[in-house]
């Protein structure tokens, strides 16, 4: 099976409600995300996809979603005080803003939908929170 992939920077801001430590404040990443897909067979050019359709259907929704925009879970007790004072730069999620579950949100829930037709699958989500840190879902 031969994957394609494409790479994609964005800027977020979040907090990780319930967190021990200093992510429990307001902070923010300049991210480095990479999708990966998969196709059954090789099209009639030989590829798995054309690049640009990662980028209209994968880091295009990123960037209209998330880029430059504070995500936080819709649990916690800021949500409701951040999205009065910017209702146009705060995503309420239905789940804590980690890199783990932003990652995972993407392959489950937003790849099927945005890849629905166009033959491949989104097979992992590699979110770069730092530099240093990141996860593979």
């Amino acid at each position: 099976m031969i994957t394609a992939h494409r790479q994609h920077e964005f800027s977020y801001g979040h907090r990780v409600y319930g967190h021990e430590s200093k992510c429990a404040h307001l902070h923010g990443h300049n991210a480095r995300i990479t999708f990966h897909v998969q196709a059954p067979s090789l099209d009639n050019l030989g590829r798995v996809i054309d690049f640009s359709v990662i980028k209209d259907k994968l880091v295009d929704w990123v960037e209209d979603n998330w880029d430059h925009k504070f995500l936080i879970f819709n649990q916690d007790p800021l949500a409701t005080i951040l999205t009065e004072a910017d209702p146009y730069g705060t995503v309420q999620l239905s789940f804590n803003p980690t890199a783990e579950n932003m990652a995972q949100f993407l392959l489950e829930a937003i790849g099927p939908q945005q890849l629905l037709d166009t033959g491949v699958v989104l097979t992992k989500v590699e979110l770069m929170e730092t530099g240093k840190c990141g996860v593979v879902v």
